[in-house]
């Protein structure tokens, strides 16, 4: 049975906030899978029983303060507290971060947020983020987990992460990096001993990249060599059938997640809005989206999607401002799952937005820093922004128009990206291509922008 089969199915016997769909099958159907406690809607982890919000906080985009000159980055905490105690207090009590987020102070700043409170009020997530081969050692990969206990100010993780598998590293294909990080250094064998000590409630791993290593994993689930607790997979509108047409790279969330619930294996849900890209939309999708609900934002729409599949546990948003953080709760609260019909409007809208050709940058800055200083996000943020509401100048370039959208478009691009962090001094180094869980070309865009920069320029 189809993902719409499934909807249609069970919107006839289910109504409210127990309507939870199945991608290609129903056989967890019978698993207690949703509760609702207070407003927030909740998911029942069925290893452990926990009831987990439907909305998961992602610390990985945290406020920053401003700091003066030459001093060292840091995180903003007493905004950071103010917004941890609202996600609390409205029912969110999931929280992921890793030692990379942050340039490496996320968990330092989620520690010190969620030890203000009861440490059962709370799930905290982190992971093990050994991408670089001097972190491969077992005992750099042992040092790495322990520091995440200390700073997160606990003696127990309730779910932590083999980080970002499927990725390549130091010139080696992906099975050879995944070797390197967890197998040739026994550090995989060593997390499950860590998990019947108690220090590690549900151990799982997030996916980006070659789908071959996603596939060997769950072989060895259904082995039984290794358990997977859960596992957290890029899930949104547009990824559930276009992830291979944003980048080669990638993997249709209805593939992963149907591999996923036919074992009966919980999802946690990254990048619902593809990092802020869905949460804007061209003028003749937002006009089509209106038109199905006139109150609604482009934001609560992918949310809602991406929790309305039955074996979705948690739904990550990386919320920075206060705003968001209450649009989001309130869009779980309770969730309004989402129906056949509007199912196939998003559809419809993802085959439209593929043709918009952004690129397919989720923010998430892993390819940072560039070593010769580029802001490769606000750059792609940029021109996808552009794209999006159609600021790129078109037309005869002696027009009043042209000439009026040519100086907007370049003094936009001075505004949003620092003229020395603009994508011409990109020398093509390759430095970031084997960082980027989208496996996005980053040189080769960072050409293409630039030549539209210097045209603009030039006419």
């Amino acid at each position: 049975m189809n993902r719409r089969e499934f909807i249609k199915h069970t919107t006839a016997a289910v109504a409210g906030t127990t309507l939870l769909f199945g991608a290609c099958n129903k056989q967890t159907e019978s698993s207690p899978i949703v509760s609702t406690t207070g407003e927030m809607t909740k998911r029942i982890n069925p290893n452990t029983g926990d009831e987990v919000s439907l909305l998961g906080y992602g610390m990985m985009r945290l406020p920053g303060k401003e700091a003066a000159d030459g001093a060292p980055y840091e995180l903003d905490q007493v905004v950071i507290n103010e917004l941890v105690d609202y996600a609390l207090e409205h029912g969110v009590n999931y929280f992921d971060t890793a030692p990379v987020y942050c340039r490496g102070l996320s968990e330092q700043a989620t520690g010190t947020a969620l030890a203000r409170h009861p440490r059962n009020k709370y799930f905290v997530a982190t992971k093990l983020s050994n991408f670089s081969p001097d972190t491969w050692s077992r005992e750099e990969s042992m040092a790495m987990f322990e520091r995440s206990l200390k700073y997160l100010q606990t003696d127990y993780v309730d779910y932590l992460l083999l980080h970002s598998v499927g990725g390549t590293a130091a010139g080696k294909n992906s099975l050879q990096t995944f070797e390197g990080r967890y197998m040739n250094n026994g550090i995989l064998d060593w997390l499950v001993e860590q998990k019947a000590k108690g220090r590690i409630r549900n151990l799982g791993f997030s996916y980006h990249g070659d789908v071959n290593i996603f596939d060997m994993l769950l072989r060895w689930h259904d082995e039984g060599k290794y358990h997977w607790d859960f596992v957290q997979i890029q899930l949104n509108f547009l990824d559930w059938n276009h992830a291979k047409v944003q980048s080669a790279g990638n993997t249709n969330a209805s593939y992963l997640y149907a591999e996923l619930e036919k074992r009966g294996i919980p999802s946690i849900v990254m990048e619902p809005l593809l990092g802020g890209r869905l949460a804007k939309q061209p003028a003749h999708i937002l006009r089509e989206m209106k038109q199905k609900d006139v109150h609604a934002t482009p934001a609560e729409w992918a949310f809602r999607y991406a929790g309305t599949p039955k074996g979705i546990l948690t739904v990550l948003s990386g919320m920075t401002y206060m705003e968001h953080l209450k649009e989001n709760c309130a869009t779980y609260s309770p969730l309004r799952p989402i129906t056949p019909d509007e199912d196939s409007m998003l559809m419809q809208l993802a085959d439209a937005i593929c043709n918009l050709k952004a690129i397919p940058c989720t923010a998430c800055n892993y390819c940072m820093p560039c070593p010769y200083g580029i802001d490769i996000p606000a750059v792609f943020g940029y021109y996808n922004a552009c794209l999006t509401e159609g600021l790129l100048p078109e037309g005869d370039k002696h027009d009043t128009a042209y000439r009026k959208a040519r100086k907007k478009w370049l003094v936009g691009y001075d505004k949003k990206v620092e003229r020395m962090r603009q994508a011409d001094h990109c020398i093509g180094c390759k430095h970031c291509l084997s960082h980027c869980p989208q496996r996005i070309n980053i040189p080769a865009q960072m050409q293409m922008i630039d030549k539209i920069a210097e045209q603009l320029k030039q006419s």
